[in-house]
C-alpha cells in the first residue's frame, strides 16, 4: 500500500521532469548564462539579483502588481487557446476595458463603492463585446480569428486614445490622460503597497478557469475541440457558438484587467500606459509555455512577472541590461516550439511506419489467400 500511495506522486514528478516547458526554461537559463559570461558578468550573481529583486522584501510588491496584469491577460488568452483558438486582440480589449471603466467612474451617479463595481462591469462588457466582434467576423464572414482579433485592436486603441485626448481629457494637462477618478472610486490596496484587490479578482478568474476546465461539461468540450476539432464537431459541439462564447469570456477578462489598471494608481486612464509594459504578449507567452493548461498558465505568468521585475534589480546590480529577461522569454518560446516540432515529427514518422506495416500485412494476407 505504501508503494501504491507513493506512485502517483512519483508519476507527477516524472511528468514534471519530462515537461517540455521545464526543459525550455532550463535551456533559456543556460543560454542567458552564456550571454552573461560573454559580457563579463557573473551569471550566479546576476540570477541571484533577479530572485532577490523580484521575491525579496523590496520587490515582492512590484512582482505582485505586475503579476496582476500578466496573470489576468494570460488567463484571458489561455481560455480560447485551450480550444485551439488564438486571440491576438488582447491589447484592444484591454484598452477598451480601461477607457470604459474610466468613463463610467467619472460619470456614473452612484456612491463610490457601487461606482467601482459599475466601472469593473463596464470594462468587462466592453472587452467581451469587442472580442465577440472578432468571433463574429470568423463565424459570419470567414475571416480567421487570428487576423480579425489582431486587426481590430488598432481601431480600439485609436478610439481610446481619442477619448483620452479630447472628450475625457483633463483640462490644463499637457498629457493625454483623463481626469482623475472621484475620491473613493478606486480599488482598495493592501497596506501601503501598490497591490490592490485587483489581484484577488484576477486570482478568482484563474480559479474559475481551473474549475471550468476540470469539472464542467463545457471544459470537456473545450479540451476536446482543442485536441480534435473534427471529432468535436462530429460529437455535436457547435464550433461557431463555442468560439463566440470563449472569445466573449476572453475579452471580459482582458477588459477586467484594463479596468483594474484604471482603478489603481494613478486612478485615471493614461493613453498608452496599459500597453506600454507589453503585458499582453507576456501573458500570451505564459499561455503558450503552459499549452493553455490553467494551473501551468498561472505559474508561468508569475514566473514571467518575477523575471520582468527582477530584470530591473539585475540591471542595477550588474549593469546588465534588463532586456536580457526579454531574451530569456524569447528563448523559452523558441526551445518550446522546437521541442514540439521534433515531437510532432517523431509521432508522424511512427504513425507512417504503422500505416506502412499495416499495408504490408494486408498485402501479404491477400497474396496468401490468392495462393
Amino acid at each position: 500500500m505504501a508503494v501504491e500511495s507513493l506512485s502517483p506522486g512519483r508519476s507527477v514528478a516524472g511528468r514534471a521532469l519530462r515537461s517540455p516547458a521545464l526543459h525550455s526554461v532550463v535551456a533559456a537559463v543556460l543560454v542567458g548564462a552564456l550571454f552573461l559570461v560573454g559580457t563579463g558578468a557573473d551569471p550566479l550573481g546576476a540570477y541571484e539579483s533577479v530572485v532577490s529583486g523580484s521575491l525579496g522584501p523590496d520587490g515582492i510588491g512590484s512582482t505582485l502588481t505586475t503579476g496582476t496584469s500578466i496573470l489576468g491577460l494570460a488567463v484571458a488568452l489561455a481560455v480560447p487557446m485551450r480550444a485551439g483558438l488564438l486571440n491576438l486582440g488582447g491589447d484592444g480589449q484591454l484598452v477598451l476595458g480601461g477607457i470604459a471603466a474610466a468613463a463610467t467612474g467619472l460619470h456614473v451617479p452612484l456612491p463610490a463603492p457601487l461606482a467601482v463595481v459599475a466601472a469593473l462591469l463596464a470594462g468587462m462588457l466592453a472587452g467581451a463585446g469587442y472580442a465577440a466582434l472578432a468571433a463574429l467576423c470568423q463565424n459570419r464572414f470567414g475571416v480567421p480569428l487570428l487576423v480579425s482579433s489582431l486587426l481590430l485592436s488598432y481601431p480600439a486603441m485609436s478610439f481610446a486614445s481619442y477619448l483620452a485626448r479630447f472628450p475625457l481629457k483633463e483640462e490644463g494637462s499637457s498629457l493625454p490622460q483623463t481626469r482623475r477618478l472621484p475620491e473613493g472610486v478606486q480599488l482598495p490596496a493592501f497596506g501601503s503597497s501598490t497591490v490592490t484587490v485587483g489581484l484577488v479578482l484576477v486570482v478568482v478568474a484563474a480559479g474559475v478557469f481551473v474549475f471550468m476546465d476540470a469539472r464542467t461539461a463545457t471544459g470537456y468540450e473545450i479540451r476536446m475541440t482543442g485536441l480534435n476539432p473534427r471529432f468535436a464537431a462530429y460529437a455535436g459541439v457547435d464550433g461557431p457558438r463555442l468560439t463566440l462564447r470563449l472569445m466573449a469570456v476572453s475579452g471580459a477578462v482582458a477588459g477586467l484587467v484594463g479596468a483594474i489598471g484604471v482603478l489603481s494608481f494613478p486612478y485615471r486612464f493614461i493613453d498608452g500606459s496599459l500597453t506600454a509594459g507589453g503585458h499582453t504578449w507576456t501573458g500570451l507567452t505564459a499561455a503558450l509555455l503552459a499549452s493553455a493548461a490553467p494551473v501551468g498558465t498561472a505559474v508561468a505568468a508569475l514566473f514571467f512577472a518575477a523575471l520582468d521585475v527582477g530584470g530591473l534589480a539585475m540591471e542595477r546590480a550588474t549593469e546588465v541590461p534588463r532586456e536580457l529577461t526579454q531574451v530569456l522569454q524569447a528563448v523559452v518560446i523558441v526551445f518550446l516550439a522546437a521541442r514540439f516540432r521534433f515531437t510532432w515529427r517523431r509521432a508522424r514518422r511512427t504513425e507512417n511506419a504503422k500505416h506502412i506495416e499495416h499495408a504490408e500485412n494486408t498485402e501479404h494476407a491477400e497474396n496468401k489467400g490468392q495462393v
